[in-house]
């Protein structure tokens, strides 16, 4: 187990990579690119982000198991149903697409390196740890799910 592993909540990851791509932008304005701003389908991917993150949890909720990202042993339920069909991880992609409405509405092309460092540090440091642990808790079940399902979408 390595010392970053679970110990950035999502949700505070996704704040501090969208403060990063906001710094970028105002701090490196001469690289921007060709990116035209383009406000409506950043809403969009803002929207459906919260949308698909709102889902996930609504998901957990309901199967009244945790949602608490950094305690993934603690899972109660194997959540497999609803939004979980189409993906194992369906609040860290709400957070990514949300994050992709704000690259989107910085129109600049550095700041969306905030994207996939985002998607590596969640997949090295959140998401192996919870396959790990829920591997632990559920077993069978929940290696047929991953084998089934993919990791974003």
């Amino acid at each position: 187990m390595n010392a970053l592993e679970l110990k950035i909540p999502p949700v505070a990851l996704a704040l501090l990579v969208g403060a990063a791509m906001w710094g970028v932008a105002v701090w490196v304005p001469g690289q921007a690119g060709p990116l035209p701003r383009l406000p409506a389908v950043a809403l969009l991917l803002v929207l459906a982000g919260a949308l698909v993150a709102v889902l996930g949890v609504a998901s957990f909720r309901r199967a009244k198991t945790t949602v608490n990202p950094t305690t993934p042993g603690a899972a109660s339920a194997l959540v497999d149903s609803g939004i979980y069909r189409y993906s194992r991880n369906p609040m860290y992609l709400g957070l990514l697409l949300v994050l992709s409405g704000w690259g989107l509405w910085l129109a600049h092309a550095l700041a969306l390196l905030g994207l996939p460092a985002f998607v590596v540090y969640m997949n090295r440091f959140q998401i192996a740890p919870e396959e790990r642990a829920l591997t632990a808790v559920f077993g069978d079940a929940f290696t047929a799910y991953r084998q089934k399902v993919r990791r974003w979408i």
